[in-house]
């Protein structure tokens, strides 16, 4: 009998993922646990294996559809059975037609959606996909998304999908599930410059490069050892307060496709270039999406270094389910008061965003001063580093 691959259960709450890639066609012989399709779930590129070995008979997806837990992927003929031909009525989304019959439309929901949207009649249109099914790249070369138009003018509609689902639902959830407070401050990190220059060399010397990021890292672990209410997670069906043992850094990283955050774990027991080091890799690999969807998960609190693309302060979202998320905007050279002169010193703007169902504006406030103190005085750093 054939066999129907199902997606299973990938576990974390997922209940659903998109198809982004097959690996195999109708026809073709795979061996069990051979990758069958490669799905985006989690910020995660994920390949997905067959369970048994066969004959590929039908691919139940196209290519950017979404597949939920339980709905079938492929259907596969047992080694050694003759598949069974397709019933002459049945065809991928709907029935092909019967002989003297008016040709049928074969398209999924998602395009004939698209289709509607462009004013474009299906009827008319050749399809490139398997038995004629027509695809998204069908619609693209007979009418581009940016020549349609609303009532005032030209539009461009773009599918949310993929990476930039994940971060829509990510910020609702964190929204939904928060009551977030941002609270901002400034430090004068001339005296970190300055140590940064003068060791760069070395550390350059050694095979890497240093960022001010590992620093920030290292000074928002020291100020969270004391704050620990922001290092937590709020179960909210116990009404318990998780306060987390552990130091797993999420570190926004923004890629081609949109923002990821993988996740730098016991920063307490790394060195500032050991955190130097993984960040280079965890970055190159999150551009690269090649990251797993374990290293994308875990993290305690999170970091966003926005400054890197010009901006001061903001308002960053946290990372649902943590209760803090604390943003570095860009150094620059300002006026400011140094041992009673007016002098031109590097300052760096902070903003931390946390649940007001957790911690109060005091201990926010008071972290956001530690922090600050590390990084004004680098050499605490050092000092209270195991």
């Amino acid at each position: 009998m054939p066999f129907e691959f199902r997606l299973s259960d990938l576990g974390e709450g997922i209940t659903e993922v998109e198809v982004r890639h097959w690996l195999v066609h109708e026809g073709d012989q795979v061996v069990e646990h051979q990758p069958v399709l490669e799905v985006e779930t989690d910020k995660a590129l994920v390949q997905v294996p067959t369970p048994r070995a066969g004959t590929v008979l039908h691919l139940h997806r196209q290519e950017g559809e979404t597949v939920r837990v339980g709905e079938p992927l492929l259907t596969l003929a047992e080694p050694g059975e003759a598949p069974a031909p397709r019933p002459a009525s049945v065809g991928i989304v709907g029935e092909l037609p019967e002989a003297g019959e008016a040709p049928e439309v074969l398209a999924t929901p998602q395009v004939r959606r698209m289709a509607r949207g462009r004013g474009i009649d299906l009827a008319s249109v050749r399809g490139s996909g398997p038995r004629g099914v027509i695809t998204p790249e069908d619609l693209d070369r007979l009418a581009p998304p940016g020549k349609q138009a609303d009532a005032f003018g030209p539009v461009e509609r773009l599918p949310l999908r993929g990476v930039r689902r994940a971060i829509a639902r990510s910020v609702s959830a964190a929204q939904q599930h928060t009551a977030f407070v941002t609270g901002m401050e400034e430090a004068d990190l001339t005296e970190l410059w300055e140590l940064r220059r003068r060791e760069q060399g070395e550390v350059e010397a050694r095979g890497s490069h240093l960022t001010f990021l590992p620093f920030f890292i290292k000074a928002a672990q020291h100020a969270l050892r004391e704050h620990p209410a922001l290092n937590a997670s709020l179960d909210e069906a116990t009404e318990t307060i998780v306060l987390k043992r552990y130091y797993h850094f999420g570190i926004a990283t923004e890629t081609a496709e949109g923002l990821l955050v993988p996740v730098l774990r016991d920063v307490d027991r790394k060195s500032i270039l050991e955190l130097a080091a993984e960040l280079r890799e965890l970055g190159r690999r999150a551009r690269e999406r090649s990251l797993s969807r374990e290293e994308l998960q875990g993290s305690s609190f999170t970091l966003t270094n926005y400054g890197h693309f010009g901006g001061v302060f903001a308002t960053p979202i946290i990372n649902w389910p943590e209760v803090a998320i604390l943003g570095f905007g860009r150094i620059a050279e300002r006026p400011w008061v140094h041992r009673g002169e007016i002098v031109i010193r590097r300052i760096l703007p902070l903003s931390l965003t946390f649940d007001h169902r957790v911690t109060d504006g005091a201990d926010a406030a008071q972290f956001l001063v530690k922090v600050v103190r590390y990084l004004e005085d680098p050499a605490l750093l050092f000092l209270e580093s195991a």
